[in-house]
C-alpha cells in the first residue's frame, strides 16, 4: 500500500478533495496531514475525515530531523503539497518524492509570494487570455521543479480575480488527485 502525507497551510479544500478521492482506494491511503499553522482549517477538514494531523514550527521544519523521522516511521511514499506556503528544504526533497499544485501555468506567476489571489490578480492585471494549473515536482526553489501536468481555463473579458480563482479551483479538484495517483503508480 502506498502512503501519502499532505502538507497544507490554509483552508484545505484541495486536501479534502484528495482525502475523499482516496478514501475507498485499497492501494493508496492518505496517512496524515501536516501543517505549519495551528489555525489552518485544513487540520479540521482532515480530522473530520479521520486523518491524523500534525503541526510544526519553523525550527522543527528547517533545523531538526523530527519530521523526517516521523515520515519515515509512517512509511510515507509521497508528500503532496496542497496550499503549503513554506519553501521545502533540500534535505527533505532529497529523501522523499514531493509534488505541488500551483494555481497558474508555470513558469508564469511562480516564485516566492505568488500564491492564491496574488496569482489570480496578476493574471487579470496582465490581461491573460488563459490561466490554469501546474502540477510539478518540488525542489529547493519555489515552483521550479519539473512540470508533470498542466491544464488551462479561459479567462473571459470582465473576469475578476475571484472568477479566475473559481475556474482554477475546478481544475485543481478535477486533476490533482488523479495526477497524484499516476505519480504513485510510477513509484
Amino acid at each position: 500500500m502506498k502512503r501519502i502525507a499532505i502538507f497544507a497551510s490554509g483552508s484545505g479544500t484541495n486536501a479534502q478533495r484528495i482525502i475523499e478521492y482516496f478514501a475507498q482506494n485499497k492501494n493508496i491511503v492518505v496517512d496524515s496531514l501536516w501543517s505549519n499553522r495551528e489555525d489552518a482549517y485544513a487540520l479540521i477538514r482532515a480530522e473530520k475525515l479521520g486523518i491524523e494531523t500534525f503541526t510544526f514550527d519553523r525550527d522543527t521544519f528547517y533545523r531538526s530531523n523530527d519530521i523526517i523521522d516521523a515520515l519515515e516511521e509512517r512509511k510515507i511514499d509521497l508528500i503532496v503539497l496542497a496550499g503549503f506556503l513554506w519553501l521545502v528544504p533540500a534535505f527533505l526533497t532529497e529523501l522523499f518524492p514531493i509534488i505541488n499544485i500551483h494555481p497558474a501555468l508555470l513558469p508564469k506567476y511562480g516564485g516566492k509570494g505568488m500564491y492564491g489571489m496574488n496569482v489570480h490578480k496578476a493574471v487579470i492585471t496582465h490581461k491573460d487570455k488563459v490561466s490554469g494549473i501546474t502540477i510539478h515536482r518540488v525542489n529547493e526553489k519555489y515552483d521550479a521543479g519539473d512540470i508533470i501536468f498542466q491544464a488551462e481555463c479561459a479567462i473571459a473579458p470582465g473576469d475578476t480575480p475571484e472568477d479566475v480563482a473559481a475556474k482554477v479551483h475546478e481544475l485543481e479538484y478535477e486533476h490533482y488527485p488523479r495526477v497524484i495517483e499516476e505519480v504513485l503508480d510510477e513509484l
